[in-house]
């Protein structure tokens, strides 16, 4: 009886593919493309919603957690120097917390599994511990404003946000497998030849 292959030491192991690099590369400078673009749904009152994060996952539910934690840095450290120097000093807490965004997408979306349910775990996850955890601490040391302030905006934002990010999270991650299934060399696309030539 063979044991079963951890899920961060199979991810780990993505990062021996080409594919994986290509890809996440890809990924990663996509996102950063979107972010410096501003591209965004805008929803009433004052909210909008960015593309970025649909990188970020579709990373963690290809290639794991590992990969994902490791796109979460590039993602953040480049976006950084790419476009918000005029932001200020770097500050290194946000960095932490796209490492464990990346975490929450490989753990709840990899490998390769996908439907609503975990759709909406992952992203309540990362807007519970991540926007509204994180991200809170991470302002209130560098802003000076009362946590209790923010959290007071910061909360009623994330919940309001979170139906309209799993279903663009839910739309978006079902193109990316269709894409990635389709890509010649995938186990899945040589099935799919094989019983075309059969």
């Amino acid at each position: 009886m063979s044991k079963k292959e951890n899920i961060f030491v199979r991810s780990l192991h993505e990062l021996k593919s080409t594919r994986c690099l290509a890809l996440t590369a890809l990924l990663i400078a996509i996102n950063i493309a979107l972010d410096l673009l501003g591209l965004t749904i805008k929803l009433p009152p004052n909210l909008r919603i960015g593309f970025g994060f649909l990188c970020n996952a579709a990373v963690g539910m290809l290639f794991g957690p590992v990969v994902g934690m490791m796109s979460g840095v590039c993602t953040d450290v480049l976006g950084y120097f790419a476009g918000n120097l005029t932001m200020g000093a770097y500050f290194p807490g946000y960095t932490l917390t796209a490492i464990t965004a990346g975490l929450f997408w490989g753990l709840w979306l990899y490998p390769r599994k996908f439907s609503v349910w975990r759709a909406l775990g992952a992203k309540a996850c990362i807007n519970l511990f991540c926007n509204i955890g994180l991200n809170t601490l991470w302002l209130t040391l560098t802003g000076g404003k009362a946590m209790g302030v923010l959290l007071a905006l910061r909360v009623p934002k994330n919940l309001i946000m979170l139906p309209f990010e799993v279903v663009l999270l839910y739309v978006g991650m079902k193109l990316v497998l269709r894409l990635y299934y389709a890509l010649p060399g995938t186990v899945e696309a040589k099935r799919a030849a094989e019983k075309n030539t059969l």
